[in-house]
């Protein structure tokens, strides 16, 4: 885990890859539970046996699911002292672009596009947020996410 004391500090690495989160297991049961909080039931995700005939060989997370777990990779990737709240501020840009098979891990890495100045005594963080698949050569998602911290 990578730390900094100061949005200042972090806001020092514009530019720059920051952090790669640790390997996280995507696990049927997760993917049963989204399925569930979400109401999206379709197959490819839920029904194990019809998966393994499907196009990918198995059931697959959806693709929500991976985008979801952008907090998870954060949080278990850096961590900044001087600071009392952080928000998901949202998503500039979002795209899926490989299949995460159940029981694949996945990890994030984290390139800090743009730090600014905001009201509140804060800071916008814009990240690009690549979220790998272990054994894969192309990313499963790119994510453009914008994170507020207040100090």
């Amino acid at each position: 885990m990578k730390t900094f004391q100061t949005l200042q500090e972090l806001a020092a690495c514009v530019g720059q890859t920051v952090a790669v989160s640790p390997w996280t297991e995507i696990t049927q049961e997760q993917v049963n539970m989204f399925a569930e909080a979400t109401g999206d039931h379709q197959w490819i995700h839920i029904d194990v046996e019809k998966a393994k005939a499907g196009p990918f060989g198995a059931p697959i997370a959806h693709g929500f699911l991976t985008l979801s777990l952008i907090p998870k990779l954060s949080q278990s990737a850096i961590k900044i002292e001087d600071v009392r709240m952080g928000v998901n501020y949202g998503l500039n840009k979002v795209r899926f672009t490989s299949p995460v098979p159940v029981g694949s891990k996945v990890r994030g890495h984290m390139k800090l596009l743009d730090a600014v100045a905001i009201d509140g005594n804060g800071m916008q963080f814009t990240w690009e947020m690549k979220i790998e698949r272990e054994g894969s050569e192309k990313p499963s998602c790119i994510a453009e996410s914008l994170a507020r911290y207040y100090v």
